[in-house]
């Protein structure tokens, strides 16, 4: 299942640079990787990251995270999945920009 994450793109470089991340500063904070699901992500955007431009999509496998990889209510209730370790540069099966448009981002028109 692939589920996703929104970075920063400075912080997609420092991914890239450094093999590895602990996420954003609320990733830190809170001890765990946020993620979204397809049906999440739009909601994830628009709550945290409105008008903010410079932004990546990054899809990952959830599957392969194993037990690091656990699934726990948050925004009423619904499950998001949460990583506890490091975000490895291993975990991303695809990157992809994420424009700002004039209605809010622009997500890929395949994402299911």
């Amino acid at each position: 299942m692939e589920i996703y994450k929104i970075l920063l793109s400075s912080q997609w470089s420092q991914l890239q640079d450094h093999g590895q991340t602990p996420g954003a500063p609320i990733d830190i904070q809170d001890g765990f990787v946020h993620f979204s699901t397809a049906a999440q992500l739009r909601e994830t955007a628009a709550k945290h990251f409105a008008d903010q431009p410079g932004l990546e999509l990054l899809a990952c496998d959830g599957a392969a995270m194993g037990e690091a990889l656990r699934w726990e209510p948050s925004r009423g209730g619904a499950l998001f999945p949460h990583l506890y370790r490091a975000l490895s540069l291993h975990d991303v099966l695809w990157h992809k920009a994420l424009p700002l448009g004039p209605d809010g981002h622009q997500f890929p028109a395949d994402l299911t």
